[in-house]
């Protein structure tokens, strides 16, 4: 049985993500260091999945369909165990967050319809800067002597959040309509229902001339 890389390499980012919520949350020495290894880790694999996939055709609708779900738990992970840390704003995360779902819903819908969404040029720079952000917001929970970090961080936690609406915008901008085109076309061999014919007012008023006749 051969192993498609790309693949695996989605789902270790997806086993990742506990390790990394344990790391962020437990109190011990290093933590810090050792959930943004392990951070950078899981997005370094949604970089090489991606090459791999393009560069060798392994391209294949499961790995469209779960990579954007590995990005969305990984990043949602993250930023939610920053939030208890107090290193990022609760209402910027709920917007990160909105948005990931919606898309997520939105996808979903598609592929019942038989519209795949891939990922647009957009939604590619959103997640470098969401890595950037989150590794900018660990290191800030360790390394606040004068604040620097944390205020970069924030920065880049509200330029994420603005990034997430613009492209959300444009996904739904995009593909909103197709979807529900497609969704108004009755399926193949499909019998449409037509609603009973009305009776005649006419049959009675004969059947009364004949009587009366």
């Amino acid at each position: 049985m051969r192993v498609n890389v790309p693949n695996a390499l989605t789902l270790l980012r997806i086993f990742l993500v506990p390790l990394l919520v344990v790391l962020l949350l437990t109190k011990m020495p290093a933590r810090e260091y050792l959930a943004l290894a392990v951070f950078l880790l899981a997005a370094l694999t949604d970089w090489v999945d991606g090459y791999w996939a393009r560069r060798y055709q392994k391209v294949t609708r499961l790995g469209i369909l779960l990579d954007p779900i590995a990005d969305k738990l990984l990043v949602s992970a993250a930023l939610i165990s920053l939030v208890d840390l107090q290193e990022a704003d609760a209402w910027a995360v709920c917007i990160i967050i909105g948005r990931e779902f919606a898309v997520s819903g939105l996808r979903s819908i598609a592929a019942s319809s038989g519209i795949v969404i891939q990922a647009s040029r957009l939604g590619k720079w959103k997640m470098v800067a969401q890595v950037v952000g989150i590794s900018l917001m660990i290191l800030g929970a360790k390394l606040d002597d004068i604040g620097l970090w944390r205020k970069t961080g924030r920065a880049a936690l509200y330029v994420m959040a603005a990034m997430a609406v613009i492209s959300g915008v444009e996904y739904f901008r995009k593909y909103l309509r197709p979807i529900v085109e497609r969704a108004a076309v009755p399926a193949s061999g499909s019998v449409p229902v037509l609603a009973p014919p009305e009776p005649s007012s006419e049959a009675p008023r004969r059947d009364e001339e004949r009587i009366a006749g």
